[in-house]
Parts: C-alpha cells; sequence; structure tokens
C-alpha cells in the first residue's frame, strides 16, 4: 500500500484489513473494471442509516418528516463533495486518461461517489458500527440543527414525505442503463412504486443526478393524476 493510502487510513482513522476494498473505493470505472460502483451503492445505504442515528440522538424533538429532511441536506453531492475534499480523497481517487484531462478529480459527482464507497468499503472491512463511526466523525464538524428543515427540498426528499406521509413504502431506485464514454457517462435510472404500480425513469450525469431525475418524473406523474 502506498504512503498515500495509508495516510487516507490514518485521517479516516480506520486501516483496513483487506486493504484491496479501500484501492477498489477510490478506483472510478473510467480507470477499471474492477470500479467502486457497487460499494458505492453499498456506501449510499449505510450513509443514510448511520446519519439516520445520529439526527434520532441529536434531534429527538423532531417528527420524522423534519428528520428525513434534514438528512437529505446532509448526504446531498454539495456536502459528500466537501467532506470528500477535506479527506483529500482527490488526491488518491484513480481515474482513466480521459477523465484526468477532464479535471475528474475535481469533478463533485466522483469525489462524492467515492465518499460514499468508502463508506460501503469500511462497511465490509469491519461491520456497521465502525462504518457509523467513520460517518459520525466526518459529520462531526457539520452544523446540525432543526433550521435546516426550511431548507428547500430535491425531488428524491419530496417524493419521500409524499410516500411517508401516506404510509407506502419508500421508492426503488435501479441503475437500468449508462450511456456514453466511461469518462462522461450518463446514467438511467427508473423509479418504481409499488403500491400503486407506477415507474418512472429519469436521466442523469451521475446515479445520484439520475435518480433526482427519475423521482421529479414521478412526482409529475403524480400530480397529472391528481395525487399529489
Amino acid at each position: 500500500m502506498t504512503d498515500a493510502l495509508q495516510a487516507l487510513q490514518d485521517r479516516l482513522q480506520h486501516h483496513f484489513s483487506n486493504p484491496s476494498l479501500l484501492g477498489q473505493a477510490l478506483t472510478h470505472r473510467s480507470f477499471s473494471a474492477d470500479h467502486n460502483e457497487r460499494l458505492e451503492f453499498l456506501g449510499d445505504s449505510v450513509l443514510s442509516l448511520a446519519i439516520s442515528s445520529l439526527l434520532y440522538e441529536r434531534l429527538s424533538g423532531l417528527p420524522e418528516g423534519d428528520l428525513s429532511r434534514i438528512r437529505a441536506n446532509l448526504v446531498k453531492q454539495d456536502t459528500l463533495h466537501q467532506l470528500s475534499v477535506e479527506l483529500r480523497l482527490p488526491e488518491v481517487v484513480r481515474l482513466g486518461e480521459g477523465e484526468v484531462r477532464s479535471g475528474g478529480s475535481k469533478r463533485p459527482s466522483i469525489l462524492a461517489d467515492a465518499l460514499e464507497a468508502v463508506i460501503g468499503a469500511v462497511y465490509l472491512d469491519a461491520g456497521f458500527l465502525a462504518a457509523e463511526s467513520l460517518v459520525h466523525r466526518l459529520f462531526n464538524a457539520v452544523e446540525i440543527n432543526p433550521q435546516m428543515q426550511a431548507s428547500a427540498k430535491d425531488a428524491k426528499t419530496e417524493l419521500q414525505e409524499w410516500l411517508q406521509g401516506r404510509k407506502m413504502k419508500l421508492p426503488l431506485y435501479r441503475v437500468v442503463g449508462t450511456m456514453g464514454m466511461a469518462h462522461k457517462q450518463t446514467f438511467d435510472v427508473e423509479c418504481e412504486i409499488i403500491e400503486i404500480n407506477l415507474i418512472e425513469r429519469g436521466i442523469g450525469g451521475s446515479r445520484r443526478a439520475g435518480e433526482q431525475a427519475a423521482a421529479a418524473a414521478m412526482l409529475q406523474t403524480l400530480k397529472s393524476k391528481g395525487l399529489a
């Protein structure tokens, strides 16, 4: 393992029993077929649960809907990008030549996804408590207060709150296709609400953006049907 990865583990305060997980977490699909997207998928869920537990402890007086909105503010791309920069992930993320030339090491979506992948890697390496501790350390300096609930909702949050208000399950998001070169891909994402048998799709420059587009399309369909 390189000195740079050793230093990253020091910053994470987690030293991997299986260092290959960290290497994979930092590998963009433009660099290798053994890339970080599956770890990112896993890390996204681990991050959401870890932040949920943090908010449950700190903001005990707030109802579910407000907690959901605050969580969305914390796990959004801008916040994850800033945390990844503080961890100096741009120095160690592995990108293909085309992505390097196009400034991929500074691209917020790539860095946010890499951070989620690192969280997923810690989960696989040492379990949920280790991953939860990492998330809580990362967000220790991030301001968390009830006023965050007044922030504008994104499409995924708005859709989630609509479903929760009707006691429905959360939507399912699936990447159903990718298009373009590895350094400039677009993601075709499907959003499904099982209880009412509705599926909509959206396209974005990252998985996260595709999910937002699919959620926005679903909200538009619900409104057109007079449901929202």
